[in-house]
Parts: C-alpha cells; structure tokens; sequence
C-alpha cells in the first residue's frame, strides 16, 4: 500500500572533501543495503555547488518500507553533516502515520555547541549562554543557517532586534528554504511597526512550510493579524477561514488561538457584509472550550447579536443580554436603541 510522504530540509557537508564522501557512500549504501528502494533520488537531493543535500520540498507516492529505507539513508548521510536539519512525513488523507526529523548529532564541533546551544534556549534564564555555544558553532561552520536563526531568536528575547534582523537574514541567505528565519524576522517586523514588511516575512514562511509543520499556522495567524492592524479586512480573511476550519492536535499549541481566530473571523464577515456566515463563525467559536482567555464569551456573544439583527434573524436581544450579563457594558447600548 502506497501513502503520501513529504520530505523537507537540508544537510550541509561543509567541504567538497565530505561532500564526495558522501555522495560515495549513497551510492554504496542505495545499492547494498536498500537495492534501490528509497524515494529520494541523487539528482534530486544532491547539489554539488553548495556540498549540500538540499529538498525544498519533495512530495511522492510511495510504501511505509521505502520511507523506512530513505529515513535511515538520510539519518546515516547526516552524520557526516555539520548542519542542517530534514522533515519527513508519511501522511494519508491528511493524517501524519509517520513522522522522523533527521539532523547531524556527530562530535564535530559546531554540531555539538549548536546542540547546546539550542538546549540552552529551553532553560530560562540562559540566553546568554546560549548565545555564547551558537557563536561558537558559527565561528567554526559560518554558513550554520539553524545557528543564526537560533541566536536571532535569542536577540529577540534580550531586545537586540538590530542583531536578530542581521541573524534571522543571515539565516535566510544561507538556507532561504527555510521557514524559521522569515518567521522570526517578521515579528521583529512587526514590532517596528513595518507590518507591511512582516507579512511579506509571514507569507513566505507559509510558502516554505507545509500545513502538517505548526510554523505554518502560527505564521497564518500572525499574518492575518498583521492585516487587521492595518485595517484590511479582505487581506485577512483566507488566513482567518483557514485557520478556524484546521483541526488541530490537542498538543499543538495553535489550538489555543482557534477560539480567537474564528471569532475575529466572523467580525470579519460581519464587517464584509456577510452576517450569515458571521453568526456561524461566532457560533463556531463559543463551543471552542480552549482558550478562552484570548475570545471572551461576552465578546462573541456582542457581535452574534450584531450579526442576528443585521441578517434579519431572530436571537439579537437574547444575545446582546447575555453579552450584558457576562460583563460586555456595550451590550446596554445596544439592548436601549434596539
């Protein structure tokens, strides 16, 4: 039986020495021990110009083996790697069956304080230190597109966003395939109030990640935010409709903003003059039951009411009231001028 598989990302070898080391041992490796049954192919995935093995992003048809075969290929060939990192899916409609993340973990030494220093990251309180184990994993490979990335994210945290502008672009030249760095070059962005350049940033972290990676919708979500502070209701209303449809995992973190995200979706169409569908939405968003701090009850029940009384719908008054009582003071306006 033959499912979808995705593979994404890049290994960096460093030297054209390791590279045709490596090429070398696919060929051994593919012909010996896998008798050809990977789904990645050399002139696919290998480029000599950069001693890299790069996928932007592969989507083929194949058996749960082959991609058994491939991910212990790829896992074998990053050993030999001194950065980079790869994501590979075997999916079936839509659902992740299998899921492996390959990356270097040689004692090579800018793998090793890279490894640190994205551990560190996780401590609260070790930024510093942090940045210090990704300086040195720079200093000894300076084309570490994942180092650069991880000490931009550490300059955003310490509020040096001149340097995480220069790290986060750094990143993007090295690795422009690469979700992360736009990501977190956008909310520098958006911070500095270039929020036309943040969602330039947003999107094409979407474009370089795919829905099965959280990145995706965080970036959606952000994006569409971006567009309501400048008041472009049109811009963001297919990030808002995605993101409320989406089903989540209860582990990933953006279920916590789908309660929010559709109800500002139907102030949206409330706003685009399409009330129907905005009752739905808020409908939709107070039987969400998780995260409910960022869409209060009072909120959503306030623009139901909106929404009811400019379709023509019954309900309005009995929403405005509840809007009333759950604390939402515009709510008496509305209930006065009926």
């Amino acid at each position: 039986m033959t499912y979808k598989t995705i593979f994404k990302g890049r290994l960096e070898f460093g030297s054209p020495k390791s590279y045709d080391k490596v090429l070398k041992m696919y060929h051994h490796r593919v012909e010996n021990y896998y008798k050809s049954d990977i789904l990645l192919k050399e002139e696919e995935i290998f480029d000599e110009s950069s001693s890299s093995l790069n996928v932007p992003r592969y989507i083929t048809q194949g058996s749960v083996k082959s991609w058994k075969n491939t991910l212990n290929l790829l896992e074998y060939l990053a050993q030999f790697a001194v950065a980079g990192n790869l994501g590979t899916w075997v999916t079936e409609e839509g659902k992740i069956l299998h899921h492996g993340i390959v990356e270097p973990k040689s004692d090579k030494i800018a793998v090793q304080a890279f490894l640190k220093g994205r551990e560190l990251l996780d401590q609260e309180g070790k930024e510093i230190e942090a940045k210090e184990a990704l300086n040195k994993a720079i200093a000894k490979y300076e084309r570490h597109a994942q180092a650069y990335e991880r000490r931009g994210f550490v300059n955003f945290i310490l509020k040096n966003y001149d340097d995480a502008i220069y790290d986060f672009s750094k990143s993007i030249d090295i690795a422009p395939s690469h979700p992360d760095p736009y990501f977190g070059r956008a909310r520098v962005k958006v911070i500095n109030n270039d929020l036309k350049g943040a969602i330039d940033d947003f999107d094409h972290a979407i474009k370089k990640s795919i829905p099965l990676q959280p990145i995706y919708w965080k970036s959606r979500r952000l994006k569409a935010e971006c567009h309501l502070k400048l008041n472009d209701r049109a811009g963001a209303v297919n990030d808002l409709k995605f993101y409320s449809v989406r089903k989540f995992k209860t582990d990933d973190s953006n279920i916590l903003w789908q309660r929010y995200i559709t109800y500002q979706y139907g102030r949206v169409l409330l706003d685009l003059n399409e009330p129907e569908q905005a009752i739905a939405a808020f409908t939709k968003a107070l039987n969400i039951e998780v995260g409910v701090e960022h869409a209060p009850a009072a909120q959503i029940y306030l623009y139901r009411g909106d929404a009811r009384k400019k379709a023509g719908k019954t309900g309005y008054l009995k929403d405005w009231q509840e809007a009333l009582k759950l604390g939402e003071k515009e709510a008496k306006e509305r209930i006065d001028n009926r």
